[in-house]
């Protein structure tokens, strides 16, 4: 590999998403610089956080029937037993959700956690609460997927827009057919992913666990095993 080479590969592209806000950024940096440079240099520094922000890397994500993977970059901030929104028509019992956090230095690009069906997708308006906060996944602004496999178990997937995250956008539609890891769709700014799992999976991380989307296995749907404990160290 040659130094270019070595050099390009510690940097992502940026998503065509983010496209319009870099260049915004860029645009304003350029034009304080040249009436008031000490803050346009801090415009140049705010377009280079930009860039990052929107950066859409490569991910190697496992392929075995029943894996979940993180839809998300992030902390894991919850585990939780809790009824689902009506709206997944995931019934009325309480199911595990796992909630993964995603700071502003976070890659806001999700992802798939399984292969399978797009079976339902909900947007639901909201307010714009601190994403970290058990409330927001009800009160807050949330895009809503369900994906069902071949053999019917289903997996809720919750996009939730944060305290300045204001705008959600899918990249699939109901009906498609994604695999593990595929993109899914992308939250501006910080925000949450909920997941709910299938009665009787056990977790397979803990809160306060750093997340990778499209690589963390978050659950196995054919492990058995009780679940896991976790220690601070």
């Amino acid at each position: 590999m040659s130094i270019i080479d070595s050099i390009r590969s510690q940097f992502s592209p940026i998503h065509p998403e983010g496209y319009p806000f870099v260049g915004g950024f860029a645009l304003g940096a350029l034009i304080l610089l040249w009436f008031w440079p000490p803050l346009g240099w801090l415009a140049v520094v705010a377009t280079l956080w930009c860039a990052y922000f929107f950066r859409d890397p490569q991910r190697v994500t496992p392929k075995r029937d029943g894996i979940l993977v993180s839809p998300a970059d992030g902390t894991i901030s919850l585990v939780v037993e809790t009824v689902p929104p009506r709206e997944l028509g995931l019934g009325e019992r309480p199911l595990t959700r796992i909630s993964i956090f995603m700071s502003v230095f976070n890659c806001h690009v999700n992802r798939s956690p399984l292969a399978g069906r797009i079976e339902r997708i909900v947007y639901r308006k909201g307010t714009f609460l601190s994403a970290d906060l058990d409330k927001a996944s009800e009160d807050n602004e949330r895009n809503m997927f369900v994906i069902a496999t071949a053999g019917a178990t289903r997996v809720g997937v919750i996009q939730i827009a944060g305290l300045v995250a204001r705008r959600i956008v899918p990249f699939v539609r109901e009906g498609e057919i994604v695999t593990a890891g595929q993109r899914i769709g992308m939250i501006r700014f910080g925000s949450r992913v909920d997941v709910f799992l299938p009665p009787g999976v056990p977790v397979l991380v803990g809160a306060g666990q750093t997340a990778i989307a499209g690589e963390t296995v978050i659950a196995d749907l054919r492990v058995t095993e009780p679940p896991r404990a976790f220690s601070v160290g």
